[in-house]
C-alpha cells in the first residue's frame, strides 16, 4: 500500500458529528454529551487503556508505555526538593511560565535557534508538550481549518484538532518493502502527496522529528521541500520536537524553524520530561515569535492558568547545569547503548524491525507472526486491526508488553501499522535483557 495511497479524512464534520451524539443519547437522558465526545476516536478505548500493564499477568515486562523506569538525575531530583523549600515555588506561577526557567530555555535554545530569543515574548513554558498543542489549537483553528499530519502520528493530534473544530488530514510516512530489518530513514516522505494533501481550508501542518513511534530523523531536503509548501499556501506549523536530545550519530536534528522564511510561521514544542526522565512532571514549553506565542498564551491561560512552580524551577537548574556536567551527550550515549542491547538481540531472534535514528522506540515487524486462530482474545478487541491482536498474544504469551501501531493511522492506512508494534527501550539495561530473553520464544510463532 505505498505508491498508490490517497491523502484521505475520516473525522466527521462538526453537523454530522452533533447529529451522531443525539443519535447516541437516549432522549430520556439527563444531559446529553457534547458532539465532540464522538470525533477523533475519543468515544472509543484508547489504546493505553487497552494495552495498560495492569491488563496482563503480573510478570509481564512494560515495553508499551513511551516512559522510563527509572528516577530523574538525583541532582535534579535535588532541586525539586530544594524549590518546595521556598514561598513562591508552591504558589501560582506566571501563565508564560517562570522567569527562572524561561531565562533558562532562553540561554540554552539561543544557540540551536541562531537567535536571541525574547523571554517575554517568544518563549512559553505549558503543563506538558500536549497541553502545549492543545493551546496552539485552541488559538488558531477555527471550524472546518485543515491540520496536516504524517502517519503514523502520536495520537494526541486527532482529538486535539476535532475538539477545537478542525479537520485532521493524513499524509502517510512510506516503510520499505516488509520482512527486513531497515533504518527509520527509509520511511519516506511522498511530497507530491503532501502537496495534493493542501486545500483551501488547510491551516496547519504538524511535524513530529524524531518521530514517535518510527524513530525517523527527517534530513534537511525534507524539511527544506515541507517549507517550500508551507510557504506557499500560508500554513502554520507545529514542530513537535519532544525528542530532540536523542538523535544518535551520525544523524543530526535539523529545526524547521531554523530554515529560511520558517520561523516566524512554526512553533517548536519541546519536553522537560523526555529530556530528564520526568514524563509525569508534565514541563514542556514552546519557541516561536511573538505573534504566535502571544495567542497561544491567551489560550494556556484559560486551559491551565499556569504550570508546576516547583518543577518549573527544577528543570530551570536542569538546564542550566547540564551544559556543565556534559548531561545530555551522556544521556544520550546510555540511550544507544539500550536501543543497541535491544536490537542486537532482535537480530539474534530473527525478528525484522525498523532500526531507529532517534527518540527511544523500536518497530519490531510482526506480519509474520502466526497467532492461533483458536486463540481466546477478550471482546473488546473486536473490530481492530491485526496487530492489537498480535500484541495481546505477545502480552500474554510471551510476556512483554507493547503497543500496536495502527492506532497511529486513519482506517484508511492502518494496513501499513498494522505490521508493526512498538516497544519503548526506554529502561534500564536488565529489564531490556529480560524482555530479550522472552521474546526470542517468538521465533516460535513465525510464519
Amino acid at each position: 500500500m505505498s505508491s498508490e495511497l490517497t491523502t484521505t479524512t475520516t473525522v466527521i464534520s462538526a453537523k454530522d458529528a452533533t447529529n451522531n451524539s443525539q443519535s447516541l443519547t437516549n432522549k430520556d437522558d439527563l444531559i446529553a454529551t457534547s458532539f465532540r465526545l464522538h470525533t477523533g476516536r475519543t468515544s472509543k478505548l484508547d489504546v493505553w487503556s487497552t494495552f495498560h500493564i495492569g491488563n496482563f499477568p503480573e510478570d509481564c515486562i512494560d515495553l508499551a508505555l513511551g516512559s522510563m523506569n527509572f528516577c530523574p538525575p538525583q541532582w535534579v531530583r535535588d532541586s525539586a526538593n530544594d524549590a518546595l523549600g521556598t514561598v513562591s515555588a508552591n504558589h501560582y506561577a506566571h501563565p508564560k511560565g517562570r522567569i527562572r526557567l524561561r531565562n533558562a530555555i532562553k540561554a540554552f535554545y539561543d544557540p540551536f535557534f541562531s537567535r536571541s530569543l525574547d523571554v517575554e515574548t517568544e518563549i512559553l513554558v505549558t503543563s506538558g508538550v500536549t497541553e502545549g498543542m492543545y493551546s496552539v489549537y485552541t488559538a488558531f483553528l477555527n471550524p472546518g481549518d485543515e491540520v496536516i499530519m504524517f502517519e503514523p502520528f502520536f495520537d494526541q493530534y486527532v482529538p486535539g484538532t476535532t475538539f477545537n473544530g478542525g479537520t485532521p488530514v493524513f499524509v502517510p510516512l512510506h516503510p520499505p518493502p516488509g520482512g527486513k530489518t531497515h533504518n527509520s530513514s527509509e520511511w519516506t516522505v511522498d511530497i507530491d502527496e503532501l502537496r495534493r494533501a493542501v486545500t483551501p481550508r488547510s491551516k496547519m501542518i504538524i511535524v513530529n522529528t524524531p518521530n514517535n513511534p518510527v524513530g525517523k530523523v527527517f534530513s534537511y531536503e525534507e524539511l527544506h521541500a515541507i517549507s517550500l509548501i508551507a510557504k506557499e499556501f500560508n500554513l502554520l506549523v507545529l514542530a513537535d520536537e519532544v525528542y530532540d536530545c536523542m538523535v544518535y550519530a551520525p544523524k543530526e536534528h535539523i529545526r524547521i524553524a531554523t530554515l529560511p522564511g520558517m520561523w516566524e510561521r512554526t512553533l517548536t514544542t519541546v519536553s522537560a520530561g523526555k529530556m530528564f526522565a520526568a514524563t509525569g512532571w508534565r514541563v514542556g514549553w514552546l519557541i516561536g515569535p511573538k505573534s504566535l506565542i502571544g495567542p497561544t498564551l491567551a489560550a494556556t491561560t484559560r486551559i491551565v492558568f499556569s504550570t508546576n512552580s516547583p518543577l518549573q524551577e527544577a528543570v530551570a537548574y536542569g538546564l542550566e547545569n547540564a551544559p556543565k556536567i556534559n548531561y545530555f551527550p551522556a544521556q544520550l550515549k546510555e540511550y544507544e547503548e539500550r536501543r543497541n542491547v535491544f536490537t542486537e538481540a532482535l537480530d539474534r531472534i530473527g525478528l525484522p524491525y525498523c532500526f531507529p535514528e532517534g527518540a527511544y522506540f523500536v518497530l519490531v515487524d510482526i506480519s509474520k507472526l502466526k497467532i492461533p486462530e483458536d486463540y481466546n482474545f477478550p471482546d473488546m478487541l473486536n473490530g481492530r486491526a491485526r496487530d492489537f491482536k498480535a500484541c495481546w498474544f505477545i502480552s500474554f504469551e510471551i510476556g512483554v508488553n507493547s503497543l500496536p501501531i495502527s492506532e497511529f493511522y486513519c482506517e484508511e492506512h492502518s494496513g501499513i501499522g498494522e505490521n508493526y508494534a512498538r516497544f519503548c527501550f526506554a529502561k534500564d539495561l536488565d529489564t531490556l535483557r529480560r524482555a530479550a530473553e522472552r521474546l526470542a520464544k517468538l521465533a516460535d510463532y513465525q510464519m
